[in-house]
């Protein structure tokens, strides 16, 4: 059965890293949803200004879009923060039994110290704590500690999958 994997967690937690090891180790599609957001949600990201519900259920939508129309061919991974759980319902309408979740799990301070030392993206340290206000963790998902490093965290995804 073809699948969609969901990678998810707050800015900085790994999930393009991870989601890219994991599709190669399956020999997958890869699609960051980052690639994916409007113009205008890029900026506001940019401005420190974090997005609401509104921002997001268009770029929610177009990943949903995204997942069925690869799930007709094969599976995928598409990377996304999914932080509350009505985000994971529009991401996964109508192809639920074909998502699995894959949650980054690390604490405030370790991820603000990796969002410190990158460079050239988006989202600012600043908002971290603002991901973290949101987060709704799932409760249907394969949670991995950021702790490991990213070859052990995908042999955990792929055992538990």
């Amino acid at each position: 059965m073809n699948t969609v994997f969901y990678v998810m967690g707050v800015s900085g937690s790994g999930k393009s890293t991870v989601g890219k090891l994991l599709a190669e180790s399956l020999e997958i599609p890869f699609f960051d949803g980052d690639d994916f957001h409007p113009k205008e949600n890029i900026e506001k990201m940019s401005s420190g200004i974090p997005l609401n519900d509104d921002d997001r259920q268009g770029w929610l939508l177009t990943l949903n879009d995204l997942a069925k129309k690869e799930l007709k061919q094969n599976s995928c991974v598409i990377v996304c923060s999914a932080l509350k759980e009505k985000y994971r319902e529009l991401l996964s309408t109508t192809i639920e039994a074909h998502v699995k979740w894959i949650h980054l799990v690390g604490s405030y301070n370790q991820i603000l110290d990796r969002m410190n030392k990158r460079e050239n993206h988006f989202m600012s340290s600043s908002m971290l704590q603002s991901q973290f206000d949101t987060l709704e963790a799932p409760e249907r998902a394969i949670n991995v500690d950021i702790n490991l490093n990213p070859n052990d965290i995908i042999k955990h995804i792929i055992k538990q999958i």
